[in-house]
């Protein structure tokens, strides 16, 4: 059945509609309340005149369809089926990781608590989104020291011989360590902690002054004092909520700049009336047709189809269609808000856009429906809020400009934006990074390299030899470096940094972890930078590797340490080399001995110098005898070397 054939098949239902090229791929997915006359608008002579509507047309040779009850199901609809199949023709949200949340692992013997931006069926409990974004940090580490659930990456469903720093300090239960715990406290303690991020405070406050008396009856006086804390701690943050609740609501503020098919986005988060987090987006390789022109409208009037050319465009249009469209915000923001919104389970009450859209109601209410709450969703056009979105329409402005016009972010912003990209705890001040170098196993060294503060710091530069590895082992050197480095800063009682970065891949990254734990140091930052991919994997969440854009001043600086790291680490290798060749080469020439060699080296520099010496220069260092030999040696080397480049070419 041709494609024109299809459509007149179409119900006249609402659904989405899916658009496939000759190869079967999905390459725009549309919704419509009636099916069949949004797909038949798209051969109209007015719609095949839009860039964008001729451009798909003459992709696609097939057309899928999927019929729902309501309007509501197929935004929905749409949004997931975007999602999963990236079509070429419509926009897709490039960063996915906006929102902080905290995770909490109930599907594990012993869950732990982390802070996590990827939302997944996996049967944890998600709680947030937290704003700014090192709120979900401060929770977190609130929790360590109040409930004792841990954060680390040591594998839980099996025991261990010894627990890490964090259950001596005072903020782990030990559940690593047999005997340290029981199931049934660690289960309340997790049941406490629920209830803390559910915001169920007067049920937990109440849970608390039980178990507090019940502990204090049974003269367990450390257990009750730790229980009277939590019972603080869960009080004042009430007290902070009730002022909280006085303010402003939330709302999430929109702006934009395009320019040059390249496009900025800023959102501002406020929460309680107060500005506390913003975010950039940025799409810079935008196809011609994609998202620019908004969809034809629909129409319940059944138009006369034109007549198609050979590309399957109706031949008054064809020549119309070739033009580059133009960029259509209410497109675009119709777009970004449904994948940015319909999958999160928590909406601020108020959205504002710099511009109207034709589906702002109907997504508005689906997403009142989602959330339980009204939702407004609106284009201000004057008065303090249409002030607000031009404000933020200022800033996408200059964060057009920074990313576009190579304008040299500052180092705060850079170490924010790397603290967001890698769910960092706090912005990195100091980052050292370890690389391996060797040819075939043999002079195998490491390097250590130090940025601090936004510049390399060469002072703190470090360079190892590996002395417990032989052969080809680059996991057991990085182990062995690693070890080495942390277990004498742990010594001397220094501070650790705030990342460790490891060029290579995962083995690398897990070498380097086995080094740290071994340490009890499952809490601290670890990634590592893959040479080729250029990927970043984060400890703990290697399913979830970071890709940056090529443009992002977070990739050149992570580039920049690791090849910093990788020049040093080859600088240091050659030199090893040269002095293991320079030492066994002159040894190996009769009547030469330490202090012979000695002597050459210092008067002539190098081997290469000796190699290059005249009679008349070895015979003022050494006997003419001597000489004779060293040259002799030289020469037979090189006639050696010319006998195997002739057999070679032969």
């Amino acid at each position: 059945m041709d494609l024109l054939a299809k459509i007149r098949t179409l119900p006249t239902k609402p659904g989405c509609y899916l658009y496939k090229n000759a190869e079967g791929e999905v390459i725009y997915v549309g919704k419509a309340k009636n099916l069949r006359a949004r797909v038949r608008s798209y051969f109209l002579a007015a719609s095949q005149a839009n860039a964008k509507t001729g451009s798909l047309m003459r992709e696609a040779v097939d057309i899928d369809y999927i019929q729902v009850a309501n309007e509501h199901e197929a935004l929905a609809l749409e949004n997931n089926l975007i999602k999963q199949r990236k079509p070429r023709f419509n926009i897709l949200l490039r960063d996915d990781k906006t929102y902080p949340y905290i995770k909490l692992t109930l599907g594990d013997r012993y869950p732990k608590v982390f802070v996590t931006r990827r939302l997944k069926k996996d049967g944890s409990a998600y709680f947030g989104p937290y704003f700014p974004g090192n709120l979900a940090y401060r929770l977190v580490d609130l929790i360590h020291r109040s409930f004792l659930i841990p954060s680390c990456k040591v594998d839980l469903s099996r025991y261990h011989s010894r627990a890490c720093l964090q259950y001596y300090i005072k903020r782990c239960l030990g559940p690593c360590v047999e005997g340290f715990t029981t199931p049934e406290a660690y289960r309340e303690a997790v049941r406490d902690v629920q209830l803390f991020l559910d915001g169920k405070e007067s049920e937990l406050e109440g849970r608390l002054r039980e178990r507090m008396a019940e502990a204090a009856a049974a003269e367990q006086y450390e257990l009750a004092a730790r229980m009277r804390d939590q019972l603080i701690t869960v009080q004042q943050l009430q007290e902070k909520q009730r002022i909280a609740s006085t303010e402003n609501e939330d709302a999430d503020v929109f702006g934009f700049h395009f320019e040059k098919e390249m496009l900025a986005v800023n959102l501002f988060h406020m929460r309680s009336g107060k500005i506390v987090d913003k975010r950039d987006f940025f799409w810079e390789d935008l196809p011609d047709f994609s998202f620019l022109t908004e969809d034809p409208e629909e129409s319940d009037e059944m138009e006369d189809i034109e007549a198609l050319g050979p590309d399957g465009v109706p031949e008054a249009a064809a020549e119309a269609a070739i033009e580059r469209p133009a960029f259509s915000p209410s497109a675009f923001f119709s777009a970004l808000l449904k994948q940015m919104y319909l999958d999160q389970p928590y909406v601020p009450k108020h959205i504002y856009v710099p511009v109207d859209f034709p589906d702002r109601v109907a997504l508005a209410s689906l997403l009142s429906e989602r959330t339980g709450h009204k939702i407004e969703l609106a284009a201000p056009q004057r008065g303090d809020k249409r002030s607000l979105v031009d404000l933020v329409c200022q800033n996408a402005k200059q964060a057009y400009d920074q990313r576009f016009r190579t304008l040299q972010p500052t180092n705060k912003a850079i170490a924010e934006a790397l603290q967001d990209a890698l769910s960092l705890e706090e912005p990195p001040r100091r980052i050292e990074c370890f690389d391996i170098s060797h040819i075939q196993g043999a002079e195998t060294v490491a390097s250590m390299v130090v940025w601090e503060d936004g510049a390399m710091k060469k002072s703190d530069y470090r360079k190892f030899k590996v002395k417990t590895v032989t052969g080809v082992d680059d996991f057991a050197s990085m182990r062995e470096i690693v070890h080495r480095r942390y277990s004498r800063l742990l010594e001397e009682k220094k501070e650790l940094p705030s990342l460790i970065l490891i060029d290579g891949g995962l083995g690398q990254l897990h070498a380097a972890y086995t080094a740290l734990e071994q340490l009890g140091l499952t809490l601290q930052p670890l990634a590592s930078i893959a040479k080729r991919e250029e990927i970043v994997y984060v400890y703990g969440q290697e399913d979830e590797p970071v890709v940056l854009d090529r443009r992002s001043p977070v990739l050149h600086l992570i580039q920049k340490i690791r090849d910093e790291s990788h020049r040093f680490a080859i600088t240091y290798h050659r030199k090893r080399r040269e002095m293991r060749d320079r030492d066994s080469e002159l040894l190996a020439i009769p009547g030469v001995g330490p202090r012979t060699r000695q002597r050459l080296l210092e008067h002539f520099g190098s081997l290469r110098g000796i190699k290059q010496a005249g009679p008349d220069a070895l015979s003022a260092v050494v006997s003419p005898a001597t000489a004779e030999k060293i040259r002799n040696y030289f020469q037979a080397e090189n006639e050696a070397a010319v006998d195997t480049a002739l057999r070679v070419i032969q």
